[in-house]
């Protein structure tokens, strides 16, 4: 039986990269690039391939490999794995790249700047300080080639061949041998007078300087040229001579080294050496000072490179996210060096910790994850944003701080194109729907308009249809100018998906009620907005076989490439909105005292919506608000489209403390939102859209657009526009009723735009329905004073301790 001997080579668990060697310093060792077969993370591999008649050079190459493999420190290069055999010595290690090769590479790619220098200077002079003073070990070659870089720009010092005891105890330095290590020799060495009076650590710190020369002016031709320190920057001069000079006793400590290069106005004092020392020491820091660094942090990444914020400050805000209760205060340093992440990497290393913090009940994570969405939402999918972020998103609805109410309405722009059908045309417009209606910030209701807006084209053709006229319609008479202003261009920005019929029927009308706008703002827009919609009815109405091609995108599926163009088309953006809005609630926070007492209970989702009642169509005020768009779908279209029959509970008591107000916007906007509050009583399980409307549909509000609402001098100019034949409607020209009603009222004396004296022509109506409402309650009061009258006739007076039922 032939037994055949393992491979150790080929056992091993780390294999040497096909390229070529990634350098060869001047010494035993070849330094190999490699990687973990497992894992194929990548590592540095050190060969020394043993050599008959060497054997002094293998006993270094040896002692290097034992003082590696014990010698722990952070400056000191790491060691992983190693492999010794009769052939080979192979020295696994962190993935490091020699000094001399990182400089030449950075200098082509535009230099190192002076912090990095001055860490990495730091780096040295503290692994030094370590051999000296704690180990008492002479490292023996300090030197370009001993030092190495890692992946994070760190300095680390290697090249341990030719380290010796400074005890004494292991025998004296061992011969390099090698010309280019010799160079860097102190003098006295050659001077045996001078080596009763050096210090243990002198030899090391005249090589400091050598290494610290050639960092700044390349590499060093003969030890004269130490005499003149060429680019070494003049902050580091003084402590650079002292370092060179003839005398070694006169060399510093490591230890003090430092000290004095870190003192104010020293070459190691600034904002980079800072920023690291403190991450070397974070875990032990406390919770308030890790606070303000984090705070500060995001300020001075710009400066930092970007492989040090990519795998040194990265990992330190992961870990005190994860296990330090940084909280929100890592979220913008966290994105900021999430820019400099490929896409995997992202998704590996942020995207995790994105979704964890959606889920914090931490108001400052939630508004801070809100405000910086966009530096991360092309990075989430579609399912983790329909399943792990939207549901926890949603909740910023019902907040009762504005801001991030406020924050969650723009957000909605960037996480509209990843919502499936169900939470977009469904459970985002229902709470779209709540916000406009009943918000009592202004701002808020503004921007709720801006976004859906701007969100229009992904939605589905009958959300469109059911939602975006009504929506906007409402918003044209919101009391906050900046909303109509938002309702208009909304028009305007979802003109494609607006039939003809509708543009003459329900946008139009609208429109021209804006005209008399007290804002000049809104009536410019209203002007813009009028002459669009008609130029195009009269293109059609020149060339009818326009038609099709013009209300090609009506019935079309939702086309996420139609909202940016939408967008530009109207020439609005919601980032001008976002500062008025933060402007007016810092400003005027009691802009809507009026609306804030009102208090905000939120319907349970899923809850049923009122079963729609006779007594809504008569005697409530949101009647007084329908539009003559509600007219055509009540005719036009199916049952579950009837946005005004719902029933929002006791709102006849409303119609008399409405009249006794005065009639003005805000007043109006005020009396709307005090109705909605009222209870259901009443359960109806109509269509899906009935849960909207539980809390707050489009076509309930403030100030619903009303057709008999515009002047009439305003109307007069629609019947002046040939539609192409006679109007075929049942229910007559709502223009034309205005005009003969107008000729009958009296007429105000002043025209002035601040004056609301548009509502003459629906005064009596109200008047009447609210006499109506009036004269129900008396008689519903007489019925029950005397149903009680009746029962305590019968039951006779009360006994002592009976119990009253009624």
């Amino acid at each position: 039986m032939w037994f055949f001997a393992r491979d150790p080579v080929r056992d091993f668990p780390f294999e040497l990269s096909p390229e070529a060697p990634e350098g060869s310093p001047p010494g035993p060792w070849v330094l190999h690039r490699g990687r973990k077969k497992a894992t194929g993370s990548l590592v540095s591999i050190f060969v020394y391939d043993v050599k008959p008649g060497a054997e002094e050079q293998t006993q270094v190459a040896k002692a290097a490999f034992k003082r590696l493999k014990t010698l722990r420190h952070p400056n000191i290069l790491a060691y992983i794995d190693g492999l010794e055999t009769e052939k080979c010595l192979h020295v696994v290690t962190e993935a490091v790249t020699p000094l001399g090769m990182y400089l030449k590479a950075r200098v082509d790619a535009g230099g190192l700047k002076e912090q990095e220098l001055s860490w990495g200077l730091h780096q040295i002079v503290k692994a030094l300080s370590f051999l000296v003073n704690d180990c008492n070990l002479i490292h023996n070659n300090v030197c370009m080639a001993a030092v190495f870089v890692d992946r994070a720009g760190e300095w680390k010092l290697g090249g341990l061949d030719y380290m010796y005891s400074a005890q004494g105890n292991g025998g004296g330095p061992p011969r390099k041998g090698i010309p280019e290590l010799e160079q860097y020799d102190p003098p006295e060495l050659t001077d045996n007078s001078g080596r009763a009076v050096r210090e243990k650590w002198s030899a090391d710190m005249w090589r400091l300087g050598c290494l610290i020369w050639e960092v700044f002016n390349g590499p060093l031709p003969r030890a004269t040229a130490l005499r003149n320190p060429g680019k070494i920057p003049k902050s580091l001069v003084p402590h650079y001579c002292e370092l060179v000079g003839a005398n070694p006793k006169v060399r510093p400590n490591p230890a003090r080294f430092l000290q004095n290069c870190q003192a104010p106005g020293g070459f190691m004092n600034n904002r980079f050496v800072e920023t690291n020392l403190f991450l070397e020491e974070i875990q032990i820091k406390e919770p308030a000072e890790k606070q303000k660094f984090f705070q500060e942090l995001s300020k001075s990444l710009d400066s930092f490179p970007e492989d040090f914020c990519r795998h040194k400050v990265l990992p330190q805000l992961l870990t005190a996210f994860e296990f330090g209760n940084a909280g929100a205060v890592v979220l913008t340093p966290l994105f900021k060096v999430g820019k400099f992440l490929s896409a995997e990497e992202y998704q590996q290393k942020i995207i995790p910790v994105v979704v964890k913090m959606f889920s914090s009940t931490d108001r400052a994570m939630r508004i801070r994850l809100l405000q910086q969405m966009e530096q991360f939402i092309q990075y989430l999918d579609e399912p983790t944003v329909n399943t792990q972020i939207f549901p926890h998103v949603v909740h910023g609805f019902l907040d009762t701080n504005p801001a991030i109410r406020e924050q969650t309405v723009k957000s909605m722009l960037l996480l509209a194109p990843k919502l499936n059908e169900a939470n977009l045309n469904v459970e985002l417009m229902k709470h779209f729907a709540r916000l406009q209606a009943k918000d009592e910030q202004g701002p808020i209701r503004c921007n709720t308009t801006v976004c859906l807006g701007k969100i229009g084209s992904y939605l589905s053709a009958s959300t469109r249809h059911r939602v975006l006229t009504s929506a906007f319609s409402r918003a044209t008479k919101d009391p906050f100018a900046p909303s109509r202003v938002a309702g208009v261009l909304g028009f305007a920005a979802t003109h494609n998906f607006y039939s003809m019929n509708d543009c003459a029927h329900k946008i139009l009308p609208v429109l021209c009620g804006l005209t008399v706008d007290p804002e000049k703002s809104v009536r410019d827009q209203a002007f813009k907005a009028i002459r669009s919609f008609l130029s195009k009815l009269e293109s059609v109405s020149e060339d009818p076989t326009q038609l099709a091609e013009v209300e090609k995108d009506v019935h079309a599926a939702s086309s996420p490439g139609m909202g940016g163009a939408a967008a530009s088309w109207a020439g609005w953006a919601v980032t001008g909105v976002s500062s008025l809005t933060s402007k007016f609630i810092r400003a005027h926070p009691m802009a809507t005292q009026a609306e804030t007492n009102v208090p905000q209970r939120p319907m349970p989702e899923g809850h049923p919506a009122p079963a729609p009642t006779p007594l809504s169509a008569t005697s409530t005020t949101s009647d007084r608000w329908e539009t003559q768009e509600d007219k055509d779908t009540t005719e036009d279209s199916s049952t579950a489209d009837r946005w005004d029959d719902e029933d929002w509970g006791s709102l006849e008591q409303e119609a008399e403390s409405v009249l006794a107000q005065q009639d003005d916007w805000s007043t109006r906007g005020q009396a709307s939102i005090a109705g909605q509050v009222s209870p259901p009583e009443n359960n109806s399980p109509e269509s899906d859209w009935s849960n909207w409307e539980a809390e707050g549909s489009w076509e309930q509000g403030w100030q619903e657009p009303s057709s008999p609402e515009p002047p009439p001098e305003g109307t007069r100019l629609a019947s002046e526009y040939n539609w192409g034949g006679p109007e075929s409607n049942d229910k007559g020209d709502p223009f034309a009723a205005l005009s003969v009603r107008s000729s009958t009222q009296p007429r105000p004396e002043s025209d002035s735009w601040g004056e609301d004296n548009w509502e003459g022509l629906e005064t009596e109506s109200r008047q009447v329905k609210a006499e109506l409402a009036r004269k129900k309650r008396e008689d519903r009061r007489r019925e029950m004073e005397a149903k009680r009258a009746e029962k305590k006739a019968a039951k006779g007076p009360m006994k002592l301790g009976a119990r009253k039922l009624d």
